[in-house]
């Protein structure tokens, strides 16, 4: 069967994602077009394509145990020098990546691995282009600001072709416990006399 290159993230939506490719895109990124605009929960990854099923019941559980959170871009910051990276920051619902990304990524999963570098949520937006153009990335997009709810993540396979297609989404559990509303048929009786 083989293997495949596989990605979890959460998904900038729209008219964000589309926003900030083009941005991409236009700072001189190669890779722009070819990667959905998103928060990574775990990065490209080699497995088994007969993993998959495995892979997307794991990923299924771990969006039952997940609620809906805000999730809010604010500004630019970078890695730089270690690693040549221009990010949008992630300023509200970093908790919530950081503990989603532990649970795709347990040791008891079908994907658990190990990072590169400690976990960071961020929204990319230039990589590997050349120093002046990463600099014009991060002043032009310092004034950036999203906000919505995040109510799930994705699945990614990248194909032959280098491009990230979304194939599968999976939304979290329910997104409040229901309301309790007082049993009010036991108020107010009278006692039947006798």
């Amino acid at each position: 069967m083989g293997t495949v290159t596989i990605g979890v993230s959460i998904a900038v939506p729209e008219p964000h994602g589309s926003l900030l490719q083009e941005r991409r895109a236009g700072f001189g990124d190669p890779a722009a077009h070819g990667i959905p605009t998103h928060i990574t929960l775990l990065p490209p990854t080699e497995v088994e394509a007969g993993d998959l099923p495995a892979i997307e019941e794991h990923l299924t559980e771990v969006a039952a145990s997940g609620r809906p959170f805000a999730m809010r871009l604010s500004g630019t910051g970078t890695f730089r020098p270690l690693s040549p990276v221009v990010f949008v920051q992630v300023v509200e619902g970093a908790e919530a990546c950081t503990w989603l990304q532990k649970q795709v990524r347990d040791a008891s999963g079908p994907v658990a691995r190990e990072l590169q570098f400690p976990y960071h949520p961020h929204v990319t937006v230039a990589h590997g282009i050349s120093e002046e153009a990463m600099d014009h990335a991060f002043e032009e997009l310092a004034d950036y600001e999203a906000a919505w709810s995040c109510n799930g993540f994705a699945l990614y396979e990248q194909g032959e072709d280098g491009i990230w297609r979304r194939l599968r989404d999976f939304t979290f559990g329910k997104p409040k416990l229901p309301t309790q509303t007082p049993d009010r048929t036991k108020r107010g009786r009278r006692l039947p006399a006798g």
